[in-house]
């Protein structure tokens, strides 16, 4: 596989692109992500609680403007916007593994190496969410055309029992794997990095990126792991969000750790 090289200015730490780490490994970072949340359970579980209730502010916004058409998009999106939600996660691990006392509030009002960095970072990954959003409702008006959502009781019969359905499903799924491949590149690393060090988001997401090619299968386990407990989050009305975020913003810091440390 070809390696991608470093995009770091000669002022950041050199880093080892490719650790060569088994896929195995992330499972590791989950472990560690676990043993992070259990220490101090309860600023983690009240981030978690924090996240929870935003995302029920959301949904429950999308219901009452009827915009409940966009819902799936719309979480699709979270976990595009997820890492930068974790920072206050991030910070736990970091303070813990340098024997520091922690705090929700230092949890909350986390002060970044490079802060105003990690705003530009949020809001491009914000216009990132956005950006799906509308092309999942373009691709539905391109297979079903502009006529009014049925409502979330019509989904399942729109979708799985007409050959236009499946055919959306196809190319949605196609096009939507694209952003999240896309998005889990640039910030799987992006802002960790951000958060420890002094870097521009650019130079951030650019060394993300090329940190997930080249640990690609390690990282590819790592992405399973995160969509499957964020799928069991929303099958128990992301109620599950409040214990599954902060242990995967916690993992998630561990594996910055254990990739995108300086190299010797």
């Amino acid at each position: 596989m070809t390696t991608i090289p470093a995009v770091a200015p000669p002022s950041a730490p050199a880093v080892d692109l490719n650790r060569r780490l088994k896929p195995g490994v992330a499972f590791g970072w989950l472990a560690a992500g676990w043993r992070d949340f259990i220490a101090s359970p309860l600023q983690s579980l009240a981030y978690g609680f924090i996240v929870f209730v935003i995302s029920l502010a959301i949904i429950g916004g999308l219901f009452a403007f009827g915009l409940d058409y966009i819902l799936f998009p719309a979480l699709a999106g979270f976990m595009v916007v997820g890492p930068v939600l974790a920072v206050g996660l991030y910070e736990k691990s970091r303070r813990l593994a340098a024997g520091e006392s922690i705090s929700l509030a230092r949890m909350i009002f986390v002060k970044p190496a490079s802060a105003g960095q990690i705003l530009f970072a949020g809001v491009l990954l914000c216009l990132l969410m956005l950006l799906w959003m509308r092309s999942a409702v373009i691709i539905y008006a391109l297979f079903f055309g502009l006529r009014p959502f049925r409502g979330l009781d019509h989904v399942a019969p729109m979708l799985f029992a007409t050959p236009i359905g499946w055919a959306m499903l196809v190319v949605g799924g196609a096009v939507g794997g694209l952003f999240a491949v896309f998005s889990f590149a640039i910030s799987a690393f992006s802002i960790p990095m951000l958060l420890s060090r002094r870097v521009d988001s650019f130079t951030a997401m650019g060394t993300s990126m090329a940190l997930v090619w080249n640990n690609l299968p390690v990282m590819l386990t790592w992405a399973a792991i995160v969509l499957a407990l964020f799928l069991v989050s929303v099958a128990t009305g992301l109620i599950g969000l409040i214990v599954v975020f902060p242990v995967l913003g916690h993992g998630a810091w561990h594996a910055y750790r254990a990739i995108a440390q300086p190299a010797e």
